[in-house]
């Protein structure tokens, strides 16, 4: 896989997630301004006293336990409620459908793949960086042995001609630069 593909692929699901979270996210308007004097933003009551599901989550600050259908305040300090509250799964926050236990579930997951996604996203360009490195090196190496291989055959043809010169030059098949051609005349 090469780069550019792998930089496609993450920049696809980067728009992806970006376009699901700004699909949940509430639509914000811009407000034009009005002569008219703002009413203060709706008082929520307190959890206690909601009695369905729909009402009870309306209030972000609010827990709806399925078990008993009741609405409490969401124990802040704690990051998940404790069992003594509501179990997990008969917790509801956010939404009505979908129990706590799952919630986490999903998120879990989902964070997960995208932490799998960027390590072997990761590994891909790493790999691919050390083989290219490595290709580099093998080709370097062959260039490097071919070319002594190549020094080694011109040195062994230049003895050969040696070597022929010298056995052509006893024999007389090679004419003096003297009398080129003083073999010939003696015949």
């Amino acid at each position: 896989m090469d780069e550019s593909r792998v930089f496609r692929s993450m920049s696809v699901f980067l728009l992806l997630c970006v376009a699901f979270s700004s699909a949940t996210a509430p639509a914000t308007t811009t407000a034009k301004p009005t002569t008219k004097p703002t009413t203060p933003p709706p008082v929520h009551k307190p959890c206690n006293t909601l009695t369905s599901c729909d009402t009870c989550l309306s209030n972000v600050s609010c827990l709806w336990c399925q078990t008993n259908n009741s609405c409490t305040d969401y124990p802040v300090s704690y990051v998940i409620p404790p069992a003594s509250v509501c179990k997990l799964s008969q917790a509801r926050w956010g939404v009505c459908w979908v129990n706590f236990e799952a919630l986490i579930i999903a998120m879990a997951v989902v964070l997960g793949m995208l932490l799998l996604a960027i390590a072997v996203c990761c590994c891909c360009c790493c790999c691919k960086r050390r083989r290219s490195s490595s290709f580099d090196r093998d080709d370097e190496q062959f260039a490097r042995r071919r070319e002594e291989i190549r020094q080694r055959a011109d040195e062994r043809k230049v003895e050969r001609k040696t070597k022929h010169d010298e056995i052509r030059k006893k024999y007389g098949l090679i004419p003096d630069s003297d009398h080129p051609y003083s073999k010939f005349e003696n015949e």
